[in-house]
């Protein structure tokens, strides 16, 4: 097990951390030189960078993607592994053993089919998968942390006691860390920490309904920002843009210069 690999480890044993979600090397230094601890990859931020939507890239470009920001780094990065990019275990293992090779400390594996009229796996399926993930990482000896995601809230089947049933059978799999993106309560986050614990629980936020003092308050381990930071950043380029074309005006380059050339020197 490499130090990242520690590192990212003890950060889930304790306390509440931030994983922000950089779209590339130069948003991960940037995101390093802040001072955050770790880093997550986010297959919509790029995807955005690509000229796709999300879930459209595919492996061969994700895993050069995870291998940049791996490498542009010295702290922790765990991937958005999306489903594994595959719909059966032995394809999500065959993945997942691509993904670990690439320098990640860790990577999370949803429960999504990506398909309206079924958009779950089934939860036998769904727990094969997180099983298969779980082998191929052990047999590649690195140790990468498995977060299991349950993509419930997101795909319109909101019900905090399926999705509870659902990552409790995914530790039992072998996930390391727990995430069910979409709860938006701190009584529903509660009830899902409780029920996992002491497996720790992954929050995500991108919009300001809590705050890292009361997520962790409530228990969660850590918490990640999805594509929101790419949001942001794309949403200064749209506008400034706009503003040029529209009005012939430059004010959306007001404001304090960030010396990007320290910053990447």
């Amino acid at each position: 097990m490499t130090s990242r690999i520690q590192a990212f480890h003890r950060l889930h044993e304790r306390g509440c951390f931030v994983i922000p979600k950089p779209w590339d090397a130069g948003s991960a230094r940037d995101l390093e030189h802040l001072g955050f601890r770790a880093l997550a990859s986010t297959s919509a931020g790029f995807a955005w960078s690509q000229g796709r939507p999300d879930n459209r890239v595919s492996l061969e470009a994700l895993l050069a993607h995870l291998t940049s920001l791996a490498a542009a780094v010295s702290i922790p990065v765990a991937a958005d592994f999306e489903d594994g990019l595959a719909p059966d275990p032995e394809g999500v293992a065959r993945n997942v053993a691509l993904a670990v090779r690439t320098g990640i400390a860790g990577l999370s594996i949803e429960d999504s089919t990506r398909n309206a009229p079924e958009p779950l796996y089934d939860l036998g399926r769904s727990v094969d998968r997180i099983r298969a993930a779980r082998q191929a990482i052990d047999r590649s000896g690195t140790g990468a942390l498995l977060t299991a995601r349950c993509e419930s809230y997101l795909v319109g089947k909101p019900d905090l006691q399926s999705t509870i049933t659902r990552l409790k059978a995914y530790a039992e799999a072998g996930a390391d860390c727990l995430f069910a993106p979409g709860l938006s309560t701190r009584e529903d986050v509660a009830a899902v920490v409780a029920a996992v614990a002491p497996k720790p629980v992954n929050l995500i936020v991108v919009s300001p309904w809590i705050t890292v003092a009361e997520a962790e308050a409530i228990g969660v381990r850590r918490i990640s920002v999805g594509g929101a930071l790419a949001r942001a950043a794309w949403r200064g380029f749209h506008n400034a843009a706009s503003e040029i074309l529209s009005n012939g005006t430059f004010g959306g380059f007001t404001g304090p210069r960030l010396d990007l050339d320290r910053i990447f020197g």
